[in-house]
């Protein structure tokens, strides 16, 4: 059955279980959600209540108890569940479960054999090398032995020096992992045996998989994403456009991200902008083909400062940044929610649209607010947000967990992120102005839980990398 038969279990939090919510909502169709201890004041609960009354909200201990997470669904009969993003949501596992447990109810996210095929990076890089899909240089395949692990190794700084890089570095990854986890740059051949070891003891105590990926490390690149959506049953597929997300953390984690991913014809750069985005955009395209992939997911591509494009992982999730895609486009002239999609999609209705039908317009920037301190390797600030407000622009959405009217705590246990905010403009200069007026117009007061009450935000921090988005 599709549309409102369902009943959805919004397995998350924060920002993103509120735009489920609506999504939902717009839908018609009914949700419950969840939220711990920690979250009893954050406004996913708040809203839950409005929207869907006190028998929409369920207290747990863990967002990441599957069995108290199950139950919560038998007591509310949830017909499907969205895992959100982080959690469950890339977990094939969790996925399978859901679809084959005695009350099977619907995965709202890639079909679970899916996940498993595209979660693997090695077996990622497979597919995308039999359709002569650019990957980054190193190993296509799991590697356990020591005496390979090296051979690979060697041969990639070996490669690096007839680059003409004489520090060469090379990536030392966890093949299971993702989201930045279980990655270790090694700068010489000597550290590297001690560096395969501790990823290879990592990944199998963390994902139960001890397999390693050995990549070349490739410098000054930008990182641009793909937005794919896809119907049920893996036939009929579309993108909505490209983002770049190169304006990242100490700790890799993005703080901005903007679409279209580059700005051909208004930022000069040194290879041809549009070829890049026009080729990754094919590319990912031919992979979700190729795959069957039936549901919304995102294809992530480094470029190097020749314009040259790798792939780099699928996200097989609905992504933080999704908004940013949605503010640019259009379908058949009316905006689109790429969340609503994605909810539509897994519940079995059709795509309704092909690629002709989609255009886009203007630029997109999505800010994420932290309470952090970028002087400080961007260290969480731990501690209560006192007033959080902004000015209501025609061009700007604000989706945040923190209420507006009450002092909020920052759970630390948690995703950082307070606040995303959404900037539309015509073009790359409009949009860049605004996000600076909206970021003047910003106010996130707070107290720090340190002796001194000191509390930190990357305000100024994003204010200032405004000026250089979607420069190489």
């Amino acid at each position: 059955m599709s549309g409102a038969g369902h009943r959805v279990l919004i397995a998350n939090r924060g920002e993103i279980a509120m735009r489920v919510m609506r999504a939902c909502v717009g839908l018609g169709i009914d949700f419950v959600c969840v939220h711990t201890s920690e979250d009893v004041h954050s406004g996913h609960v708040r809203l839950a209540r409005e929207l869907g009354g006190d028998g929409a909200v369920y207290r747990i201990h863990s967002y990441l108890d599957a069995n108290e997470l199950f139950a919560v669904a038998d007591a509310a009969k949830a017909t499907a569940v969205h895992p959100g993003y982080g959690f469950f949501a890339e977990d094939f596992r969790f996925a399978r479960r859901v679809v084959r447990r005695d009350r099977p109810m619907e995965f709202i996210g890639p079909s679970w054999w899916v996940i498993r095929d595209l979660g693997d990076k090695i077996n990622t890089k497979r597919i995308a090398r039999s359709l002569n899909v650019p990957t980054v240089p190193g190993s296509d395949r799991p590697v356990y032995s020591e005496m390979e692990a090296d051979e690979i190794a060697a041969s990639l700084f070996e490669f690096q020096a007839t680059q003409g890089i004489i520090d060469g570095v090379i990536m030392v990854k966890a093949s299971a992992g993702g989201g930045g986890m279980g990655i270790e740059e090694v700068g010489s051949f000597d550290e590297f045996r001690s560096v395969f070891r501790r990823i290879r003891n990592y990944a199998k105590r963390n994902f139960g998989d001890e397999g390693v990926l050995i990549e070349q490390r490739i410098f000054d690149f930008n990182h641009l994403e793909v937005q794919v959506v896809s119907e049920r049953g893996g036939k009929n597929h579309v993108h909505f456009g490209t983002r770049n997300c190169s304006i990242q953390s100490t700790g890799k984690q993005k703080r901005v991200e903007v679409a279209p991913g580059f700005a051909p014809g208004t930022v000069p750069y040194t290879f041809d902008a549009a070829r890049v985005l026009a080729d990754i955009t094919e590319y990912s395209l031919a992979m979700a083909r190729e795959a069957g992939y039936d549901n919304v997911g995102t294809w992530e591509w480094i470029v190097t400062p020749r314009g040259e494009p790798f792939l780099m992982e699928v996200n097989t999730r609905i992504q933080v940044e999704n908004g940013v895609s949605a503010v640019i486009s259009r379908v058949k002239d009316r905006p689109v929610d790429i969340i609503t999609e994605q909810v539509r999609l897994a519940l079995g209705e059709s795509l309704g649209y092909s690629q002709e039908d989609i255009a886009f317009k203007g630029v997109g920037i999505e800010y994420r607010i932290v309470a952090e301190s970028p002087d400080n390797r961007f260290t969480p600030c731990a501690g209560t947000v006192t007033r959080l407000s902004w000015q209501d622009h025609d061009w700007l959405r604000v989706f945040t967990q923190v209420p507006r009217d009450v002092p909020y705590e920052i759970p630390m246990e948690y995703d950082p992120n307070l606040a995303l905010a959404i900037v539309w403009g015509a073009d790359l200069d409009e949009a860049k102005a605004r996000g600076q007026r909206f970021l003047n117009e910003l106010v996130l007061e707070g107290t720090g839980a340190g002796r001194d009450g000191a509390f930190y935000t990357n305000i100024r921090y994003l204010s200032g990398m405004t000026g250089k988005i979607l420069e190489f």
